[in-house]
């Protein structure tokens, strides 16, 4: 078997593709609590920046308006997903 070729697995998934690198050692998927607690540990990160020896305001509204945004899409699934029953 060549290198760049992958070894033909039967993972039971009918709609995973065969060539799957992960189906190796099955995992599929996200990491979605690591993506969450990163994100809010950015968010955090962001406005701590705040703290400093700088004079102008300009940064500080960049610094509010960034974590702001960050803040609505780690937020979002949570509101989309009210009601719903999880899978």
């Amino acid at each position: 078997m060549a290198s760049t070729e992958v070894e033909q697995i039967d993972t039971g998934w009918v709609r995973e593709p065969a060539d799957a690198p992960s189906a190796r050692f099955g995992w599929h998927g996200q990491a979605r609590k690591s993506f969450m607690i990163a994100g809010w540990f950015c968010v955090f990160a962001l406005l701590a920046m705040m703290i400093g020896n700088h004079t102008g305001h300009i940064e500080d509204l960049y610094l509010i308006g960034f974590a702001a945004v960050l803040a609505f899409f780690l937020l979002k699934p949570i509101w989309t997903s009210r009601g719903r029953w999880k899978n």
